[in-house]
């Protein structure tokens, strides 16, 4: 056997827990996919438009490495009139490909060897393994169904340590769909400003919140200077492979994001970026006429699981419901597997969203209406069975 030439970062890395039931449903016919993150609404219209046009005008060359500046004034527009945030598009904002991306940057930008990042789980899968490429040091700390899955400034004040550098917040929540109160994160906030922490906040899902307010962490008072903000299109839009997210936040943060992003990926792709200025300009009627269908796609599944004897989670942000699959008798891996492979329906262990999740499979409503109600059926007689 040869020796492996992998860093010690990388062969320790765990392969997603997504990935491995995608892989599966991939070799079978007729499954109806609960597990994948991503609209299925095509791009509207006027924003592919966009893309065509600036294809046909020529503009296939690369941008400024913080991406178009009439890209980034909408963002900081839009910023401020959804949320009264205020950022410099000349040195506030950078266009990055994603919020991947985005995450990645923020990272490797913030964190020196041993550095400590706190992450309410369950989380979003790539949280945990951007801090662990970037030197850092994961610290996970629990949400639960009792509390909504909320994240608890109780349970975070005795993570921090001398180690901590920052927090990670991923609300609305995947895959929980949980929606962060305003006093939770203001309770945060207060923590960070006691302990000089910085806040990393992934609010890739803002517009998709159902009978709350989406709380921007960087709004709180005091905390724009120690927040980057992660945001994008692919959720809001419907522009997920489009890829093209930013980051946004103080200019000392945002230069240090840019240094990396200006030898890693050079611009986000020019095409892209013309497209999300399009979505900025004119896409509302349709994040709106999405948020509507979404919302009946909730309550549809939200209700369902419940009445198939699943206890579940209202979820009020993103596409996604958390079922409670403990009293089967199954574990989630070994639940999301036969459900799979007896009834061709997809979902996504809960564990692989860290282990505050087990316990708990996720499935996303980002698909049709119809779908939803067949899985419900196929869940149901799965459930009989057992």
């Amino acid at each position: 056997m040869p020796k492996s030439y992998l860093s010690q970062a990388v062969s320790t890395l765990k392969p997603s827990g997504i990935r491995k039931f995608f892989d599966i449903a991939a070799t079978m016919e007729n499954v109806i996919s609960l597990g994948i993150g991503e609209p299925d609404f095509a791009t509207p219209q006027p924003i592919i438009d966009a893309g065509i046009r600036s294809l046909q005008q020529g503009e296939t060359h690369y941008t400024s490495n913080m991406g178009l500046l009439e890209l980034r004034q909408a963002i900081s527009a839009n910023l401020e009139d959804l949320y009264g945030v205020h950022y410099d598009p000349l040195s506030e904002i950078v266009a990055t490909v994603g919020v991947s991306e985005a995450l990645y940057l923020a990272f490797t930008a913030l964190l020196n060897p041993g550095d400590e990042v706190i992450i309410p789980t369950p989380c979003f899968v790539s949280y945990q393994a951007e801090v662990a490429l970037a030197g850092g040091v994961p610290i996970e700390v629990y949400t639960n169904m009792e509390d909504n899955f909320q994240p608890n400034p109780a349970v975070i004040a005795k993570a921090i340590t001398p180690k901590t550098k920052a927090i990670l917040l991923g609300y609305p929540n995947n895959p929980t769909g949980a929606v962060a109160s305003h006093e939770n994160m203001q309770a945060i906030a207060d923590l960070a400003e006691q302990h000089d922490l910085v806040v990393v906040s992934d609010e890739i899902y803002d517009r998709l919140v159902y009978n709350h307010k989406h709380v921007c962490f960087p709004a709180l008072p005091g905390m724009h200077d120690r927040t980057i903000l992660l945001g994008g299109f692919s959720k809001s839009y419907a522009m997920t492979g489009w890829r093209i997210g930013y980051a946004a936040g103080p200019a000392n943060l945002i230069q240090g994001l840019v240094r990396i992003h200006q030898y890693s990926i050079m611009s986000a792709p020019t095409i892209s970026q013309y497209a999300a200025l399009e979505a900025l300009r004119v896409g509302e009627p349709y994040v709106q006429d999405m948020l509507a269908e979404y919302d009946r796609r909730r309550k549809l599944i939200y209700n369902g699981l419940n009445e198939l004897g699943l206890p579940t989670f209202e979820p009020h942000g993103a596409f996604y419901v958390f079922p409670n699959i403990q009293h089967t008798g199954m574990d989630d891996e070994t639940f999301a597997e036969r459900l799979l492979k007896e009834e061709e329906v997809a979902v996504v262990p809960g564990s692989s969203f860290g282990p505050a999740g087990a316990g708990f499979v996720r499935c996303s409503y980002a698909t049709n209406y119809n779908l939803i109600e067949a899985a419900l059926e196929k869940i149901g007689r799965f459930l009989r069975r057992l």
